[in-house]
C-alpha cells in the first residue's frame, strides 16, 4: 500500500543521523474530490499503530488513590490531584496546561471531570480516558501507539501526522504508515486519495503513492 519497502528503507537510511537531534518521520496524505468545509466530510480518525511512534507522549492522570499515584511515579506519569479538579477549572493557566498531555483518570473521577472540565476539554478532543481494566504502564504504551488524524487549519485537503522517529527500524515505520493510509482509505475510499509522502524533519519528501 505504501510502495516499495526497499526504496522506503533506503530513503530513511540516507536521511537519518544527519542532524544533532532525533528527527521524526512525518506522513502527509493529500485528498481529492472531498469538500472538507462540510461537517459530514471532516476527518477525525483514531488509528492504533502496530508500533510506537518512538516519540513518547506526555501523560497525566487525575487521581486520588495512592496506589495509582505510586504507579504514576514509577512510570513517569504526571499526577493531577483529583481533589483539585474544580480549582483547575477556575485557573486559566492550569487549564491550558492540560493541553500539553494525553489525559487519563481514575474512573470514579470522570463525572467530576466532565462537570468541571468537559466544556474545555471536550471540543479539543482531550477528555481523559478512564483507567478501566488497564494499568498505567499499559495505557501509556497504548497511547504511544495511537494517533488522531484530523483536519486542521482552513479545511485544507491534506493531513499530517508523526509515524515514527529516525532511530526506529524502517520496517516498523513502514508498517505504521500502512496502518494510517489503510485507515484513511477505509474512511474516504481509495479514489479520494491523491498522493502520500513521508519525510524526516529536515529531509525532502519521499513519495509513497
Amino acid at each position: 500500500m505504501a510502495g516499495d519497502i526497499e526504496k522506503f528503507s533506503s530513503f530513511i537510511a540516507e536521511n537519518k543521523g544527519k542532524r544533532k537531534f532525533k528527527q521524526t518521520v512525518e506522513l502527509a496524505v493529500n485528498f481529492k474530490g472531498i469538500d472538507f468545509t462540510k461537517q459530514d466530510n471532516k476527518l477525525n480518525v483514531e488509528v492504533s499503530l502496530p508500533y510506537s511512534k518512538g516519540k513518547v507522549k506526555r501523560i497525566a492522570v487525575f487521581a486520588t488513590d495512592k496506589s495509582i499515584m505510586d504507579e504514576a511515579a514509577r512510570n513517569g506519569v504526571q499526577v493531577l490531584d483529583g481533589n483539585e479538579i474544580a480549582a483547575i477549572a477556575a485557573d486559566s493557566k492550569r487549564l491550558n496546561s492540560l493541553l500539553e498531555y494525553d489525559l487519563v483518570a481514575q474512573p470514579n473521577l470522570m463525572p467530576l471531570i466532565a462537570k468541571n472540565l468537559g466544556q474545555f476539554l471536550g471540543p479539543r478532543n482531550k477528555m481523559p480516558k478512564p483507567l478501566i481494566g488497564v494499568t498505567l504502564s499499559g495505557i501509556a504504551n497504548e497511547l504511544n501507539k495511537r494517533i488522531s488524524v484530523r483536519n486542521r487549519g482552513k479545511n485544507l485537503p491534506t493531513i499530517h501526522c508523526v509515524v515514527g522517529t529516525e532511530d526506529m527500524d524502517p520496517k516498523q515505520i513502514y508498517d505504521n504508515v500502512n496502518e494510517v493510509v489503510g485507515s484513511l482509505t477505509k474512511k474516504v475510499g481509495s479514489s479520494h486519495i491523491r498522493s502520500a509522502y513521508v519525510k524526516l524533519t529536515m529531509s525532502k519528501p519521499f513519495r509513497l503513492m
